[in-house]
């Protein structure tokens, strides 16, 4: 039985010197020290030995085991530490080597506005709704008091999907929406696209953003209407400047006005960018929404007065950072975009 033992010690000593792997060693130390190892075999013999014979057997047996557990553990550390080095040289990353240039994006000016001008509504009390940009015809028109032969029912100026759903021309619509969820009391805006068979040019396209406003309450004025559109464009432009509110036609307001700022460029001095009239290009449409509508979404008139505005989102933005030209919002030229 010794000279099995120390056969033994021998044979795994010398597998341990080829061993290269953990999954080589957890087989190592099963085949020779798990229950059903070569250990084990050689120690069922125990019991052919003679008295005098066991304890002699057994100690040795013991250091044989002791030997072989600590060996494998020795190499078990080593193939760890390798593995350890290994992959610390794998991973190993250059802290000095100049990192990849990431672009970081920011907000488009049109959102960036648009999501100021519905914070700063949020802050004066109204709700900020949205409503689908395929819209019915009743919405649009029918309910908004346009007469059937207004121009802008015509083919050439807005785009129809049938004989009654047209891509809406203004966001208007949600306001009828609105007032017939809501009733009146109310105080919403709506921003969103919107769509009309217009010409490209410096200030027009096929498809543009507005925001629509809307107070309906008891005792509504002019004032009321005046305050509010000033107060918005002072928040938005960070500065005062004077309005002028010129008499205008639409058939949902009456009366109705169309509002021009002060150039911010000379600031009401004259200059190239306004054609030396000291006034932007016209920003907004408003006026006191007309009785029509308020019946026809089944609010009193005779109760109830409200007003209404409907701005150019794009035409804000132009304004706001002195842009000459619509085009430039819509090309996705990241060198007109980075600058804002």
């Amino acid at each position: 039985m010794l000279e099995l033992l120390l056969a033994l010690r021998e044979e795994l000593e010398n597998k341990l010197k080829v061993v290269d792997s953990l999954q080589q060693l957890e087989e190592l130390r099963v085949g020779y020290l798990g229950k059903k190892g070569k250990l084990t075999d050689i120690l069922k013999g125990m019991g052919k030995l003679s008295p005098e014979e066991r304890p002699k057997m057994g100690k040795v047996a013991n250091e044989i085991r002791d030997f072989l557990e600590s060996n494998i553990d020795e190499k078990m550390a080593l193939l760890k530490a390798a593995i350890k080095e290994q992959k610390i040289k794998s991973e190993y990353v250059d802290v000095t080597i100049p990192k990849k240039h990431i672009e970081i994006g920011h907000l488009h000016p049109l959102n960036e506005t648009k999501r100021q001008l519905e914070e700063l509504f949020l802050n004066m009390g109204f709700k900020v709704l949205d409503g689908p940009e395929i819209e019915t015809v009743e919405n649009n028109f029918d309910l908004l008091n346009t007469p059937d032969d207004h121009p802008s029912r015509d083919r050439s100026d807005t785009f129809y999907i049938d004989d009654s759903h047209i891509l809406r021309s203004h966001t208007s619509p949600v306001q009828i929406r609105a007032m017939k969820k809501y009733g009146a009391p109310l105080k919403m805006v709506s921003a969103g696209r919107t769509f009309r068979n217009d010409e490209v040019d410096d200030t027009h396209s096929p498809m543009f953003h507005q925001i629509e406003g809307l107070v309906v309450d008891e005792n509504i004025s002019i004032a009321n209407l005046k305050a509010t559109i000033d107060t918005v464009l002072e928040a938005l432009f960070g500065e005062k400047l004077n309005t002028r509110y010129r008499p205008h036609y639409f058939p949902f307001t009456e009366p109705s006005f169309e509002v021009d700022v002060t150039c911010t460029k000379c600031m009401g001095k004259g200059c190239d960018a306004c054609n030396h009239t000291g006034w932007s290009m016209e920003l907004l449409g408003c006026g006191m929404v007309h009785p029509n509508v308020l019946e026809n979404c089944g609010i009193d008139s005779e109760k109830y007065t409200g007003f209404a505005f409907g701005m150019g989102i794009d035409r804000l933005v132009m304004v706001k950072h002195g842009i000459g030209n619509l085009r430039l919002l819509f090309d996705n030229d990241k060198r007109f975009l980075t600058q804002f």
